[in-house]
């Protein structure tokens, strides 16, 4: 029988990047579905394959490589991802909360680890600076519901750089005194050599940047010099006696305000570090991690029990406590400590730390206990970070705390982009978006075809410009201007989000795609991609028969709709569309949204026959299929996962309208969210591509499937 244990661990350099590259590919895919942050992915992954899991590959020169280079690399981009304009605008409060928000968690972490865990002085503070600084993970959910320019939000932000500025400080006087002679001299000597580091850096790099970003402008050499500044500054740090991830962190500090967060050279720095150096180094840490030491009884539990309670606990009470001067709600104390109590790569990089410091000859400052400790905790402050920043967002927003932007005046910014394919389709879309756009404007509209480039491109963008060609002379027949764009791309969704940035527009109306033999998935192959990516209203429509002839608009609206950004959006386009059609348009939803939506309707579209129906709850939406008839056309108002209108009903809707809407004048409309996705982003603590459902999902589809059938 073969023997598999002969070929591991893994000694070929190709086969060893390849097992890493398949890790950074699929992690993030496996922990999308779990639902558990993709930092954690990469560790959990080192763990599998190194010596204490699968040992299929061993921790050789080039972890301890590309490991050190991922470590400086994340810190670099924490001084370099830092908003330092907001720590200016509210620079007293925010160094009050900072103060806060790092003194409680490391005193409390200090005096826990000494007395309860019997640790020495200098572990316990070391742990102490780790629980002090946080990463702001659930700044995401923060941007999803656009509560940016929120005092609490400012406030976490300035006082997250704050503490993790101070932890770092900490750190490097500590790297530095460890193992010497430790009196007065020392302190003075240190001191002396940081601020002369401090001060060069300051003086010298801004120069060098100046000097060199404007001279030249090809982007290997930009991003060669600011790779080449971040390792000289660690360097010398180091030279110094102080930990090379303090200089790369001040080195990022530095250079913030000469590389646009939204500039080319930023993406490209961001996505070497995010697709190969800072992957390696997660892997390298799992595989470090010996999981049988989690087995070892009960001390290892109470271990990480401890040291997520008492950090978690500081940083809610640095919060509370700074809600209650600074006179804030209850809700914007639960934002400021929803934001300040995750951590992730940056504790990684500070318990690495420790694990260089030698206390003895073979004994180190923190040992498989410890960073045992410190990744599960990774692991739990994620998630409560994700979950309260969720549920106090949301109650900001329902309490009013901040005005639903769709009730704010803003200027049109109308312009549809029309996504057409299929040809029995076009002409409908093109009648729908004559339904829907204000004349008054006399905005052209956009009409894109993508086609896939592969051997069959060139045969395929014929059809396409046939196809447009058409549709041209459809719209010029009724005095309107249209442009018209063919596009090639490898990946259709990328493609449509190409060209709605570069057209400026505004909103998307698109067929559903119809041939089911291709993808038997209710939303196609790249639907999903296209409206997590993309943060502005899709359209999607079905047509069983013609649009003139429909005598009534049949639209089901979701609890909470009102504050979503795009409600008066898609109100005004369903407004114009029964208008113009004077067709009726009765809309089912709760109390709150009716009058609302009764309001908007008599002010602004008087003449359209409207009628509101109260519909309790998103379960009542199959029997709402008995009165659709063959010329009406049913609308569902959805939402994108984690939005304010979300529900988990929602998951269901796919097979709701399969079942039983099969044959209908269908149309599914997602509305406007806050903010904007930059198109190349991605992180491991926020990665651009969602999964739809979670294992989780699938898991309660069986369990509800098995109860039916018993």
């Amino acid at each position: 029988m073969l023997n598999l244990t002969s070929y591991f661990p893994i000694t070929s350099p190709t086969l060893i990047f390849f097992v890493v590259l398949l890790i950074i590919l699929l992690a993030p895919i496996i922990m999308g579905k779990l639902r558990i942050p993709h930092i954690i992915g990469m560790v959990l992954a080192g763990v599998l394959i190194g010596e204490h899991g699968l040992n299929i590959l061993e921790r050789d020169h080039s972890f301890e490589l590309f490991g050190k280079v991922g470590l400086l690399y994340i810190m670099f981009l924490a001084g370099l991802e830092m908003d330092m304009e907001s720590v200016k605008k509210n620079s007293k409060r925010i160094l009050l909360f900072g103060m806060l928000t790092w003194l409680i968690p490391l005193i409390l972490t200090f005096f826990m680890s000494s007395w309860l865990l019997g640790y020495s002085y200098t572990a316990s503070f070391l742990l102490g600076c780790i629980m002090a600084s946080n990463t702001l993970i659930a700044y995401p959910i923060i941007s999803r519901y656009g509560l940016q320019r929120h005092s609490s939000v400012m406030l976490s932000v300035g006082g997250s750089m704050l503490s993790i500025f101070l932890a770092l400080m900490m750190l490097a006087g500590l790297s530095a005194s460890y193992g010497e002679d430790t009196g007065i001299g020392f302190w003075l000597l240190f001191l002396l050599k940081f601020i002369l580091f401090c001060a060069a850096c300051i003086v010298f790099i801004p120069r060098m940047a100046r000097y060199f970003l404007r001279r030249y402008s090809d982007a290997v050499m930009q991003f060669i010099f600011v790779l080449a500044v971040m390792f000289l500054s660690a360097a010398l740090s180091e030279a110094i006696g102080v930990e090379g991830i303090v200089g790369a962190f001040i080195a990022g500090l530095i250079l913030n305000r000469y590389i646009p967060h939204v500039s080319p050279l930023m993406n490209r720095i961001e996505f070497t570090g995010n697709a190969i150096f800072i992957p390696y180094f997660l892997i390298g840490v799992g595989m470090l991690i010996n999981v049988s030491s989690l087995f070892e009884g009960w001390r290892m539990l109470g271990v990480v029990a401890l040291i997520v309670f008492f950090g978690t606990f500081g940083k809610a009470l640095a919060a509370y406590v700074s809600s209650l001067l600074f006179r804030m709600s209850k809700a914007e104390g639960h934002i400021m400590f929803g934001l300040t109590c995750a951590h992730a790569a940056g504790a990684i990089a500070m318990v690495m730390v420790g694990m260089r410091l030698e206390v003895s000859p073979g004994v180190f400052l923190v040992n498989n206990e410890i960073l045992n400790g410190v990744v599960i905790m990774i692991l739990f402050t994620c998630i409560i970070s994700t979950m309260m920043t969720e549920k106090a967002s949301q109650e900001i927003i329902l309490h009013g705390k901040m005005l639903p932007i769709a009730h704010r005046h803003k200027k049109d910014d109308e312009k549809i982009l029309l996504c057409v394919k299929y040809p029995e389709i076009a002409p409908q879309l093109l009648e729908l978006a004559l339904m829907m756009r204000n004349q008054k404007l006399s905005r052209d509209l956009v009409a894109l075809n993508v086609v896939y480039d592969d051997d069959n491109a060139s045969e395929h963008r014929e059809e396409g410009l046939r196809l447009l060609e058409r549709l041209q002379q459809r719209a010029s027949a009724a005095d309107l201007q249209m442009q018209t764009q063919v596009r090639l791309a490898t990946n259709i969704a990328n493609g449509i989000k190409h060209a709605f940035r570069e057209f400026g527009c505004s909103e998307i109306i698109m067929g559903m795609h119809v041939h089911t033999d291709v993808n038997p998935k209710f939303w196609g192959e790249f639907l999903q991609s296209l409206y997590n990516g993309l943060n502005r209203q899709i359209v999607l429509t079905r047509f069983v028969q013609p649009l003139n002839t429909l005598r009534r608009i049949q639209v089901v609206v979701p609890s909470r709709a009102e504050f979503e950004p795009g409600f008066q959006r898609w109100l005004e386009r369903l407004a114009r569309m029964a208008g113009n059609l004077d067709c009726r348009i009765q809309f089912h939803g709760r109390n709150e949204s009716m009058e609302l939506i009764r309001e908007y309707i008599n002010n602004h579209h008087p003449s359209v026959r409207a009628e509101y129906t109260y519909m309790a709850h998103w379960n009542e939406l199959p029997r709402l299929a008995e009165n659709i008839r063959e010329d009406h056309m049913f609308v569902v108002i959805t939402a994108r996962k984690g939005t304010i209108s979300y529900k988990n009903a929602l998951e269901r809707l796919p097979n709701e309208l399969m079942q039983h809407f099969s044959g209908k004048n269908l149309m599914i409309l997602f509305p406007d969210q806050h903010g904007t996705q930059k198109e190349e982003s991605m992180t491991f603590t926020a990665a651009q591509h969602q999964e739809e459902s979670s294992i989780y999902d699938t898991i309660q589809r069986w369990i509800n499937n098995y109860r039916a059938k018993h």
